[in-house]
């Protein structure tokens, strides 16, 4: 069984970086797709939507989620304390009356979901992981790191060549 390594290349410039993101793109190294990179720059750059292609978001589900669960959270909370309080039906009024309700609902809604994508997306985002070991300061400054998860090992000489023949600044490499 092949082992497994985790490679960054350090790039100084951003167009040689788009240049080889693209060229991964295009299958130019076995085994390797644009879903196993990792981009790290330290601004952002309006190119590299471009570069990587359409990538999976899922903070929309748990705020989807958190507005559902407000909606019915807050239909039940209200429906429950206007039914139990003291209940005198009187001349035809309704013991839950739904339309003042629905404003309240629309903001439970609200409250939830924005409240869901708060709590949720600094766990998505990475912002509680621990630093790769592979990270280099230079990303902070004046580079962009191209971070491919995971290479096999017969495919660890044909990816160094690779970011070697892009005009990588600086590879390195660690095995998982």
């Amino acid at each position: 069984m092949a082992s497994k390594h985790k490679m960054l290349a350090l790039y100084d410039d951003f167009e040689e970086c788009f240049k080889a993101i693209k060229a991964i793109r295009g299958g130019a190294v076995k085994g390797v797709t644009v879903d196993d990179l990792t981009v790290l720059s330290p601004v952002d750059h309006h190119g590299i939507d471009e570069a990587l292609g359409p990538r999976p978001v899922n903070v929309q589900r748990f705020t989807l989620l958190g507005a559902l669960f407000g909606v019915t959270f807050g239909f039940f909370f209200l429906a429950s304390a206007q039914a139990s309080f003291l209940v005198q039906p009187q001349g035809g009024k309704p013991v839950v009356p739904l339309p003042t309700n629905f404003v309240l609902m629309y903001e439970m809604l609200i409250f939830f979901a924005v409240w869901t994508t708060v709590l949720v997306f600094p766990v998505l985002s990475g912002l509680f992981k621990k630093r790769d070991s592979l990270y280099s300061e230079k990303l902070t400054v004046d580079h962009m790191g191209v971070i491919v998860e995971e290479v096999d090992g017969h495919n660890l000489d044909a990816m160094k060549d690779f970011f070697k023949n892009n005009k990588a600044v600086e590879i390195r490499e660690e095995k998982i």
